[in-house]
């Protein structure tokens, strides 16, 4: 079997891709930013024109302490938030004073067929420093046919002083399009923070 090598091998000398490759950009939708908000909604920019859309929240910080950062979705524009969903989620933790560590799945913070915003993490402080980071995955909102299936990663200042981080997966046991989808703290504001939303193509 023959092998065959590029001539050039530098990648400066790419200038363009054929038609038929797929590049995977993303394209900055709309950008929220949280002054004591009791909810972050995006009502808008869902629909047919990306298979799938990423979320990234930065730097989230809770107006109350020992807190969790949640999201559900809509099928009605936004007028309620609650489609049933079934997920997974486990965390990894340490501390900062290296005496704490864990791997675990988190059984309490799953849904079954639930129709409850699914929260992406443990508690989470409110200190001055302490935030969450990370990004909500939702693939092809707009599917008549399937459900809708959605990944995140959230990495967090503990209230506890330490570094927390979950992976939650599942999906929302629906065939109607989803369209909206809003982000709240189980108890208090989000006192500040920026959620951006990408379409992926």
């Amino acid at each position: 079997m023959a092998l065959n090598f590029a001539n050039n091998n530098s990648l400066s000398a790419i200038t363009s891709l054929p038609a038929s490759i797929s590049g995977g950009a993303m394209t900055l939708l709309s950008t929220q930013t949280a002054s004591s908000s009791s909810t972050i909604s995006f009502t808008s920019g869902i629909d047919d024109t990306y298979d799938s859309y990423v979320f990234k929240f930065i730097d989230i910080h809770p107006a109350t302490d020992s807190v969790r950062f949640s999201f559900q979705t809509s099928t009605n524009g936004g007028s309620s938030y609650g489609v049933t969903a079934t997920t997974t989620n486990f965390q990894v933790v340490h501390n900062e004073a290296d005496t704490s560590t864990d791997f675990s799945y988190k059984g309490n913070q799953d849904l079954a067929q639930s129709t409850s915003f699914q929260v992406f993490g443990n508690t989470q402080g409110n200190a001055d420093d302490e935030s969450a980071c990370g990004e909500l995955h939702l693939y092809n909102p707009s599917s008549t046919t399937f459900v809708k299936h959605f990944m995140a990663v959230q990495q967090q200042s503990a209230e506890n002083d330490g570094s927390r981080q979950h992976f939650t997966a599942g999906y929302f046991n629906t065939t109607s399009a989803v369209d909206a989808v809003q982000f709240k703290f189980d108890s208090g504001n989000i006192d500040s923070g920026v959620i951006k939303l990408y379409g992926v193509s």
